[in-house]
């Protein structure tokens, strides 16, 4: 293994005195003129398969623990807050129909939310005020944050489930199912009249 140059180490040092992740562009403005990807994609080699990973999440990298080692780190249970079945609903269509505002939400879902629920999601620091749309009473819209794609693990909103993936993972409800294959029969019905 030949040692890291004087770019990766720089690149290096900078994301380990980080206190949040950086972009590229960040770390830019602390090395200089260097191969800031160059160093990044060596660094994430070089550090694969350790205790620390090197990881991109949403364009910015961080070191981070590696997940299998993660229990060794916890001194005191965590206390996890579970979200109501409302918040997950929400968090679910911002994730996918960003950006959305409120009365998307409601009239995705079919019910009025509260405005807890939104605020519980902006505190958690899982979704954001993303605008205001250019119609009439120019309501906000609301977007998943680089924190949201942090804490579930994904690189961007690409990286999230699609139906096969949530069916194959058995997280559809039945009658989530069983509309889905009403509509698949009533699509082959249609396509037999039209032939």
């Amino acid at each position: 293994m030949t040692p890291p140059d004087d770019a990766i180490r720089a690149v290096e040092a900078v994301l380990f005195a980080a206190t949040e992740p950086l972009s590229p562009e960040a770390i830019r403005a602390h090395v200089g003129p260097l191969d800031v990807r160059a160093a990044l994609d060596r660094l994430a080699q070089d550090y694969a398969g350790r205790g620390v990973e090197l990881v991109e999440r949403a364009g910015s990298w961080h070191f981070q623990t590696a997940p299998d080692l993660a229990h060794l780190l916890r001194r005191d249970r965590e206390e996890q807050r579970r979200l109501s079945r409302a918040a997950i609903e929400t968090l679910a269509i911002v994730a996918y129909h960003e950006p959305v505002s409120r009365a998307d939400i409601e009239a995705i879902r079919g019910v009025q939310i509260s405005r807890g629920t939104l605020d519980m999601l902006m505190e958690a620091g899982w979704v954001r005020p993303a605008g205001r749309r250019e119609v009439p009473g120019r309501p906000l819209t609301y977007a998943t944050t680089p924190g949201f794609l942090a804490h579930f693990g994904l690189a961007s909103r690409r990286d999230l489930p699609g139906i096969a993936d949530l069916r194959a993972a058995g997280l559809l409800d039945p009658v989530d199912l069983a509309a889905e294959q009403a509509l698949g029969e009533v699509e082959v019905a249609k396509r037999g009249k039209d032939d």
